[in-house]
C-alpha cells in the first residue's frame, strides 16, 4: 500500500488515548497491513468503565426525544457515508462490495428502529383491584435504563451487528463500552465517530479493542458492567455466562441451519434463493444455510441444478463489483475447512464442486453425508452446504432437529397443514415458511435455543432486555 497506515488508539470517554501496543491488521483478501490497531489491556477497560459510570448517569436523564434525535442523526450520517462504510467492510472482511453495501442499509434502518423505540419504551398500568387486597390502589410499571453495557461482536457483520447492541443500549439510555472483533475493528470506529459527530454524551460509547481474555473477561467480571450482549461462539458464550455471576447475559451463539423442500414444490422457483442462503458472504453467517433436505422425488433434479447454479458464483476482488465470493476470514478456517470436507469424503460422502484456492474455499456442495460428519452436525460458517433426501416430513424435521443449535429453520412447500405442523415440532428459534433460514429483518425477534445461545435481539426486544422494571405503587387509603 502506497498511502500511510492508519493508526487506531484506544477509544475512551470521547477521545482517543494510546495504547501501550499495537498490532498489524490485514486484509483477509491481500494480506496488506490496513492499519494498526491498539490492543486493550484490563486497566484500560477499568479506566473506561470509570467514565462511563458518570456517562451512564448522563444517559438516564436525557430525555426519549433527545435519545432518538441521536440515533436517528447517525442514521442519516451513516446513509450519507454509505459508501465509505461499505469499502471499509469490503476491506477489513473481505465482504463483497455488493454484500457490504446491503449490510450497510440494513445498518441505516437498524439506527432508525432503535431511533423508534427510544420514543416508543413504557410500561404499563396494573389492575390492582383485581384483587380484593388491590382495592383503592393505583400501580404502574416503568423501564429504566440498566446502567453500563457491555458489547462484544463479531467480525461477520460489524456494522449491523454492532447496531443491534448500540441501537437499543443507547434507546433505553445506558453507556456502553464495546469490544470489536480482532479482524474488523475499523467499522466501530467509523460508527463511533458518526456517535461523537451526532451529540452522544462523552463516554456513553467507549471502543476497546484486544484480546477477549483481557478486555472481554475484564467486562464479564466487574460488577459496574450491568450487563453483557455477545454475538459468538457457544463456547465463548458459556465461559461468559459461568463469569458473568448474576449480572445481565443476551447470548447469540452458534447455529447449523437445516432447510426441508417438501414433495411437489416448485424447486425452479428456489434455485437461486437457496444457494444465495448457502454462500452469501461465503457462508460466514449466522444463520446461514448449511443443510438442505430435499424429498426423494425430487432430489436428483434439486442437486443438479442447484451445482450448477453455484458453479455460476463468481470468485475474485471483495471490491470488484462482479464478486460473489472472497476470502474466507482467515487463513486457519480454510485449513479447518479442507480438513472436515475430507474427513467427510473419509466417511463415504461425494464433493460435487468445492475446494480451497489460496485464502479462498470455493462453493462447496456434498452429498451422502452421515449426519456425524463435521460439515453437517457442527457449524461450518464457511461457503459449504450438505444435501440430503428424505422420504418422510417428520423424517426431514427430526434430521433438522438432530443438532445441538437451533437458531432458524426454514420449510418450503404448498401445504398448509404440513407447513403448520413443522413449525410446532422444529426446535428453533424461528421458522421461516416459504423461505430460507437466512432471512432476518432487523426489527423481528432474533435467537435460538440449545446452543445458540439466550434472549432475544431484534431492537424492540433488546431494548427491553437492556432496561430494568420498576414498579410504582399509590396507595389511596391514606
Amino acid at each position: 500500500m502506497n498511502q500511510t497506515i492508519p493508526k487506531k488508539p484506544l477509544y475512551i470517554a470521547g477521545s482517543t488515548k494510546e495504547a501501550a501496543s499495537y498490532k498489524e491488521l490485514r486484509s483477509p483478501h491481500s494480506g496488506e497491513v490496513i492499519a494498526e490497531v491498539a490492543i486493550g489491556t484490563r486497566e484500560d477497560v477499568k479506566a473506561a468503565i470509570d467514565h462511563a459510570e458518570e456517562a451512564a448517569r448522563t444517559m438516564a436523564k436525557l430525555p426519549a426525544h433527545k435519545r432518538a434525535a441521536i440515533l436517528q442523526k447517525v442514521s442519516l450520517l451513516l446513509n450519507e457515508r454509505k459508501e465509505e462504510a461499505a469499502r471499509i467492510l469490503a476491506l477489513e472482511a473481505a465482504k463483497p462490495i455488493t454484500v457490504a453495501r446491503g449490510e450497510i442499509a440494513r445498518t441505516v434502518e437498524t439506527y432508525q428502529f432503535a431511533a423508534d423505540e427510544a420514543r416508543r419504551l413504557h410500561g404499563e398500568t396494573i389492575p390492582m383491584d383485581a384483587s380484593a387486597m388491590g382495592e383503592n390502589r393505583i400501580a404502574y410499571t416503568v423501564r429504566q435504563p440498566l446502567g453500563i453495557v457491555g458489547a462484544i461482536t463479531p467480525f461477520n457483520f460489524p456494522f449491523n451487528l454492532v447496531a443491534h447492541k448500540l441501537g437499543p443500549a443507547f434507546a433505553a439510555g445506558n453507556a456502553v463500552i464495546l469490544k470489536p472483533a480482532d479482524q474488523t475493528p475499523l467499522s466501530s470506529y467509523f460508527i463511533a465517530d458518526l456517535f461523537a459527530e451526532a451529540g452522544l454524551p462523552a463516554g456513553a460509547l467507549q471502543v476497546i479493542p484486544g484480546p477477549g481474555s483481557e478486555v472481554g473477561d475484564e467486562m464479564v467480571i466487574d460488577d459496574r458492567v450491568k450487563m453483557i450482549t455477545f454475538t459468538g461462539s457457544p463456547e465463548v458464550g458459556k465461559t461468559i455466562r459461568s463469569k458473568a455471576g448474576l449480572k445481565r447475559v443476551v447470548l447469540e451463539l452458534g447455529s447449523n441451519s437445516g432447510l426441508i423442500i417438501d414433495e411437489g414444490f416448485d424447486i425452479d422457483r428456489i434455485i437461486k434463493r437457496t444457494v444465495t442462503g448457502a454462500f452469501t458472504f461465503m457462508g460466514q453467517v449466522c444463520i446461514s444455510l448449511q443443510r438442505i433436505y430435499v424429498h426423494q422425488s425430487m432430489y436428483d433434479k434439486f442437486v443438479e441444478k442447484f451445482v450448477a447454479e453455484t458453479k455460476n458464483l463468481r470468485i475474485g476482488d471483495p471490491l470488484d463489483e462482479t464478486t460473489d465470493i472472497a476470502a474466507l476470514i482467515s487463513q486457519k478456517d480454510v485449513e479447518r475447512i479442507a480438513s472436515w470436507v475430507k474427513e467427510a469424503e473419509s466417511l463415504g460422502a461425494s464433493v460435487l464442486t468445492g475446494g480451497t484456492d489460496n485464502n479462498v474455499v470455493k462453493p462447496t456442495v456434498i452429498v451422502n453425508v452421515p449426519s456425524h460428519a463435521k460439515v453437517s452436525c457442527q457449524e461450518t460458517f464457511a461457503p459449504v452446504v450438505v444435501i440430503s433426501p428424505f422420504d418422510t416430513l417428520d423424517e426431514a424435521i427430526d434430521a433438522v432437529n438432530d443438532s445441538r443449535y437451533g437458531l432458524q429453520a426454514g420449510i418450503y412447500t404448498e401445504n398448509i397443514e404440513r407447513a403448520l405442523h413443522a413449525a410446532e415440532r422444529l426446535d428453533v428459534g424461528g421458522v421461516m415458511i416459504n423461505d430460507f433460514p437466512t432471512f432476518r429483518v432487523d426489527q423481528m425477534p432474533y435467537g435460538g435455543v440449545k446452543e445458540s445461545g439466550v434472549g432475544r435481539e431484534g431492537i424492540k426486544y433488546a431494548t427491553e432486555e437492556m432496561t430494568e422494571m420498576k414498579l410504582v405503587c399509590f396507595n389511596r387509603n391514606k
